[in-house]
């Protein structure tokens, strides 16, 4: 599995911002299309917002809660899914995409799941399937981005794992560095996590010194000036990106 060499203080720093904050930064660094790349595609529902932001490696897994015939090595899957779960470095998130999406009929998450999953080193998950025990996976401690709330789980066994899986319209493979929050999430592609957190505590100083320090100081201009400050405190934002962006990809 790829990873990222990033410090566990540097993780730590990347959760003081939030997920748009994040992707400011990553917008500067990346040599990809930023416009609509590496984010969700479709909605997603933050259950746990009051936990903040959470970073950690994507770890992959597929389940069909529909599919009865899954069981039958039920006991064999698990033992080795967790095993998976439990030989990668922390922190972790676990990606999970529900085949019977978009009609969810089981949840792979719940109390005990949340708590397993902890144990082995998890911060929490996304699944464009359906979370259950709502109030006590928070009381774990483990934060979920899902489609929707469910009752019962069905047939929810990991089918397979490890492998690529798409999730709210975005592929994400194991090892990708993850942030997600009330937003939604952003995957960054391999290779561009070096300069995440320099680039995002840039593009946060640079919006504060620029564009949101200046309109929060035309109280009571005239109209023609507001628009004059505006409008050179907008081209010093973009000539600062400008040469930051330049000096990361020289």
């Amino acid at each position: 599995m790829k990873k990222s060499s990033l410090t566990h203080g540097n993780l730590l720093r990347l959760k003081r911002w939030n997920t748009p904050t994040i992707y400011n930064g990553w917008e500067q660094i990346t040599r990809g299309d930023a416009a609509a790349d590496a984010f969700n595609l479709e909605e997603t529902r933050d259950f746990m917002p009051q936990m903040g932001p959470m970073v950690g490696y994507a770890l992959t897994v597929v389940i069909e809660p529909s599919n009865g015939a899954h069981k039958k090595k039920g006991a064999e899957l698990w033992r080795d899914y967790r095993r998976y779960i439990a030989s990668a470095p922390g922190p972790k998130i676990v990606v999970v995409q529900d085949l019977d999406k978009p009609h969810v009929i089981g949840s792979f998450w719940g109390e005990v799941n949340a708590n397993i999953h902890r144990a082995l080193g998890c911060v929490g998950t996304i699944t464009d399937g359906a979370i259950r025990d709502l109030a006590e996976m928070n009381n774990a401690g483990f934060k979920a981005l899902a489609r929707r709330l469910c009752v019962g789980h069905a047939h929810s066994t990991p089918v397979r794992w490890g492998c690529a899986v798409e999730v709210f319209g975005r592929k994400i493979e194991p090892g990708q560095l993850i942030h997600a929050d009330q937003h939604g999430f952003l995957a960054i592609p391999f290779g561009e996590e070096k300069d995440l957190l320099e680039a995002s505590v840039f593009m946060d100083g640079n919006e504060c010194d620029t564009l949101i320090s200046t309109a929060r100081s035309l109280a009571g201009l005239p109209s023609e000036e507001v628009l004059k400050r505006l409008e050179n405190a907008a081209g010093d934002f973009v000539s600062a990106a400008r040469k930051f962006r330049e000096s990361k990809r020289s």
